[in-house]
């Protein structure tokens, strides 16, 4: 068996209309490398893209936090191309912050911005807050979003997340949002 193309089973597999939500493999490693390196994909994280060993072990860590946590992030797949474009879902990451996010589940996501504008954000967080809601119930979730990120404020937005502080991070700016309870039923794409 490859070792390279094989998913945790632990990881529940999300399946939209066009998305699959999966676990991280290791042959994700150079597609998602290869992303990270794109300047529009890393101007919210920072100046300078991540060295190949950090993109590794965010790789690591996101299959690990399913793990230890029973949640954490998704390799999202498109199904047209079958390509790995981003990565999505829960983490509890326990952020030093202030005001703090205590250990509410954090949804986070960054996708190929080549596919921004084209509801693929939208599909993919309605699939992972539907799948929030059955395991951890109507509970308060947070995101954290660069201030001049605007089309990841909208998705929030759409989503009932509402904006609760403004800080740093990594002396980078941040928006704190939260919802208060996680919806049955989330908008149409």
């Amino acid at each position: 068996m490859n070792s390279t193309s094989v998913a945790l089973p632990s990881v529940p597999v999300l399946d939209t209309s066009r998305l699959v939500l999966r676990g991280f493999r290791a042959d994700d490693f150079e597609p998602w490398l290869a992303l990270s390196r794109t300047p529009a994909y890393h101007r919210y994280f920072g100046p300078e893209a991540m060295p190949a060993e950090e993109v590794w072990k965010l790789l690591l860590r996101s299959a690990g936090h399913w793990v230890v946590m029973g949640y954490g992030f998704w390799a999202v797949e498109e199904k047209a191309s079958g390509r790995f474009i981003g990565a999505m879902g829960f983490v509890n990451l326990k952020r030093e912050l202030s005001p703090s996010l205590g250990d509410a589940p954090e949804i986070g996501w960054v996708l190929d911005p080549a596919l921004h504008g084209q509801g693929y954000a939208s599909e993919a967080v309605a699939a992972v807050l539907a799948w929030g809601h059955a395991r951890f119930g109507p509970v308060r979730t947070v995101c954290i979003i660069h201030p001049d990120n605007a089309p990841s404020m909208k998705v929030a937005a759409r989503f009932g997340y509402h904006e609760f502080a403004r800080t740093t991070y990594h002396d980078q700016p941040i928006v704190l949002f939260e919802r208060a309870a996680l919806p049955a039923a989330w908008p149409e794409n």
